[in-house]
């Protein structure tokens, strides 16, 4: 393998699919896997190890989600350099993995071409976002970032909770949570809490995955 090679670290936590992209990258000229991990923390770990020219990262990790990685990771060593690849689309994951510092995003439906082109765009210190994904982030400019409340209130209502129930688990009053409730509603441009729900899903603002490790 070529000294020149671009040194590539896979983090996905389903070994099928990360045990595919090591075999197929490993066979493409002038790229070189020198690490793979499952979660956030192995992640970090075998970043620091090997100190890849590019990291192909998952947005869902056991240990620690990829945004989380990217922005630690990025603190520490601002070069850093990482592509999304990931099966979510929603506006708010793709804003929250850009903004945390990746230079690309790309859904797992791409073909391998798309993935090769994407590695040596930001290897080169370029950004590559796909036409979709641009559009999905479109939708997002204009949005109303929610605050940390609105967002605790919406996993609640997500989570199919009364506005009775959510007071007595955010020790806040009835009153507060319709207050809340209204801003939310307003913000997803929505009219009621079914809608606001699936906006959320949709968009990203809260992941279902939580609620299946709630309840495991």
């Amino acid at each position: 393998m070529s000294s020149e090679a671009i040194r590539v670290l896979v983090v996905e936590d389903h070994a099928v699919v990360r045990q595919g992209l090591v075999a197929l990258l490993n066979v493409v000229e002038g790229l070189e896997v020198v690490g793979e991990a499952a979660d956030g923390q192995e992640a970090m770990a075998q970043f620091r190890k090997h100190r890849p020219a590019v990291t192909l990262i998952d947005l869902r990790l056991p240990k620690g989600s990829g945004v989380e990685v990217i922005r630690q990771l990025r603190a520490e060593d601002p070069s850093a350099r990482f592509i999304v690849l990931t099966t979510y689309d929603g506006d708010e994951d793709i804003y929250r993995a850009l903004k945390a510092g990746a230079k690309a995003y790309l859904l797992k439906g791409m073909t391998t071409d798309d993935l090769v082109t994407a590695i040596r765009a930001v290897h080169s210190g370029k950004s590559h976002i796909p036409k979709v994904i641009a559009e999905r982030l479109a939708e997002r400019v204009g949005v109303e970032d929610l605050t940390q409340r609105e967002l605790g209130v919406l996993e609640q209502i997500v989570s199919g909770k009364s506005n009775k129930e959510i007071a007595a688990t955010l020790y806040i009053s009835e009153a507060t949570v319709k207050t809340h409730v209204n801003n939310l509603l307003s913000k997803l441009g929505v009219e009621d809490r079914t809608h606001a729900a699936m906006a959320a899903i949709r968009r990203g603002l809260v992941s279902l995955d939580e609620f299946g490790k709630h309840t495991q």
